[in-house]
């Protein structure tokens, strides 16, 4: 595995390590190893968080905290970070246990969201700060240009909507939950009452009912 690691942070990442091994440990499941990406990924979900703050506290200075607070959910959620690792090839990479392997947990959001996260802790830990937040600002750089304005939230668009036609608060329920324990998937149902309500699914209980709450918002519109 270390001369495929070493090829994929070289070629993919840009970067020639001092210490390989935590690439390795980055890119590794824990159904492959105890020995895994977890740690990294708590890291560098904090690194991650910190260079996007710093970023959009500079480019919109004229923004209250509720706009900046929109904005960073976006450029940190887990969504973006996956497709970022998409295009890094990731699910190609990623080091799984046959059980994990067999349910293509490579190709799920949160698997290659937390590898992404991971990999920015790798980088801060081999390179430190500054290598951590070029990595972070060469990758997100396009997400902070698309930012024509601070997004909402669908639950909390979903959310104001109910209040402002005085519709009720939505209740979300889990309808099922299925699929192996590695990569579960969530099926969540959004109501306003009788005024509607919308079902999806998701790799997990947020990620469902913010699908739920966007399929209720297009009834609304």
């Amino acid at each position: 595995m270390t001369a495929e690691v070493g090829d994929f942070v070289a070629e993919k990442l840009g970067y020639k390590p001092k210490k390989l091994i935590l690439f390795e440990l980055a890119l590794t499941h824990s159904s492959a190893s105890q020995a895994n990406y977890e740690r990294l990924e708590f890291l560098g979900d904090r690194v991650l968080g910190l260079t996007i703050a710093r970023a959009l506290y500079e480019r919109y200075p004229n923004e209250p905290e509720g706009s900046l607070s929109r904005r960073y959910n976006a450029l940190v959620a887990r969504e973006t970070c996956a497709e970022i690792g998409r295009t890094l090839d990731l699910p190609r990479y990623i080091r799984l246990g046959r059980q994990a392997r067999e349910g293509h947990a490579q190709m799920s959001d949160n698997v290659i969201g937390d590898v992404v996260e991971a990999i920015i802790g790798a980088i801060f830990l081999d390179g430190g700060l500054e290598r951590a937040d070029a990595f972070v600002k060469a990758h997100w750089g396009p997400f902070l240009e698309g930012q024509r304005k601070a997004p909402v939230h669908p639950k909390s668009a979903l959310q104001e909507i109910a209040a402002e036609k005085k519709l009720g608060v939505p209740v979300y329920e889990i309808v099922s939950r299925h699929g192996p324990h590695h990569a579960p998937l969530f099926r969540i149902k959004v109501s306003l009452g009788r005024h509607g309500e919308a079902e999806a699914e998701g790799a997990s209980k947020q990620e469902a009912e913010t699908a739920a709450a966007a399929a209720l918002l297009e009834k609304f519109q």
